[in-house]
């Protein structure tokens, strides 16, 4: 069996006592399109039949690995009572809550794609609908789970509506949106987004991902999934850079961002980078108050699926310690193919006790205020 497409060993380091995690990357999946769409209203379940979804990037939900494997999951987590994987709440519940001993999981929908529609108004609703999902279907069954507000990110308006109906149900624990988005982060267009985050203290998740239609490189299209993938990372440090530069937390010095599904090991050289670059270029951006890295610290946090692997451990460590261990949470990516579980990431990482902990559980519960 490979890597690909099942669970990977467990390479459990200094403990086999497992410390109870705060998985910050869990993937729902509906059974068929049909479970999302029953909470639509009658006029957009009509339309959704009729004319279906439109992105800027044709044939968009075809392009993962393995080739068109739902949801590009492994192949241990198809239900044994049909559907599809990250579908059925009993088997996540056998395969992954309990026996990894997930004292919360965050919900990351990626179904639908509501943030990336060209209609802007079917996306709102397919928005509303995606998030009555996440608490029917799996937070009212399992109230270790949290679930995230899903919003359109590219009108605003709509997407504080969205903001404004979930704030006040603490099962929806940060809003959501592309790091693939029509324009950089750090774009006044969507400052108001970031008004409403702040103004009702959610943090902004950006899971890899998004379909703008534009391509994922700055020299065009890749040839190989192996370039498509690698480029989930340089869309995050553009994310980081944009909001940074454009003086975002000058303007909301509250606001907090976690980037999933990125890896850890690319921070320090950016912020490094970065304070470089201001320290020569400052004058054109006299709104930074503060040298970039200390605006990364304050306001990002990361998490460590997929795993970044050196030959030595004490590599990983030291990079963990220079990105910064208070801002690093844990996360399994379930069901997906490159699923990291805790004791694979306990026996990559030689750290204390105490700093075990923060990371598999403390830094999230902070975050997110769980108790």
């Amino acid at each position: 069996m490979t890597r690909e497409t099942t669970a990977r060993p467990s390479r459990v380091g200094e403990s086999e006592a497992l410390l109870g995690v705060v998985d910050c990357d869990i993937h729902p999946q509906a059974a068929s399109p049909q479970e999302v769409l029953a909470f639509l209203p009658e006029r957009w379940r009509a339309y959704a039949r009729e004319y279906g979804g439109l992105y800027r990037q044709p044939l968009s939900d075809t392009l993962s690995h393995p080739r068109m494997a739902p949801d590009v999951a492994r192949a241990d987590a198809w239900p044994p009572t049909g559907g599809l994987p990250g579908s059925d709440l009993a088997f996540m519940q056998a395969q992954h809550l309990d026996p990894n001993n997930v004292e919360y999981g965050m919900l990351m929908p990626l179904n639908r794609g509501p943030g990336n529609q060209r209609n802007l108004e079917y996306g709102a609703a397919l928005a509303g609908a995606v998030n009555d999902w996440q608490i029917a279907r799996w937070c009212e069954r399992d109230k270790r789970l949290r679930a995230s507000i899903v919003v359109t990110q590219e009108h605003p308006p709509f997407a504080i509506a969205e903001i404004e109906k979930r704030a006040g149900d603490r099962r929806f624990a940060q809003i959501m949106i592309p790091p693939k988005c029509l324009e950089p982060h750090g774009r006044r267009k969507y400052w108001p987004l970031y008004e409403a985050a702040c103004a009702h203290d959610l943090p902004l998740a950006l899971h890899v991902g998004g379909v703008n239609g534009y391509p994922p490189t700055a020299s065009g299209w890749p040839s190989y999934y192996v370039e498509e993938q690698h480029t989930n990372v340089t869309g995050m440090l553009a994310t980081i850079t944009s909001m940074v530069v454009e003086g975002v937390f000058e303007q909301f010095p509250t606001l907090k961002v976690v980037l999933v599904e990125g890896g850890v090991a690319w921070m320090p050289s950016l912020k490094w980078r970065l304070d470089k670059h201001w320290k020569r270029l400052k004058s054109e951006t006299p709104h930074l108050k503060r040298a970039p890295s200390e605006y990364i610290h304050d306001h990002f946090w990361t998490t460590t699926q997929p795993l970044d692997e050196p030959d030595s451990a004490a590599d990983l460590v030291e990079t963990f310690e220079m990105a910064g261990l208070d801002r690093i949470m844990f996360s399994t990516d379930y069901p997906h193919w490159d699923f990291d579980e805790p004791k694979f990431v306990v026996g990559k990482l030689r750290l204390g006790e105490d700093k075990l902990k923060r990371l598999l559980s403390g830094n999230a519960k902070e975050l997110y205020g769980l108790p």
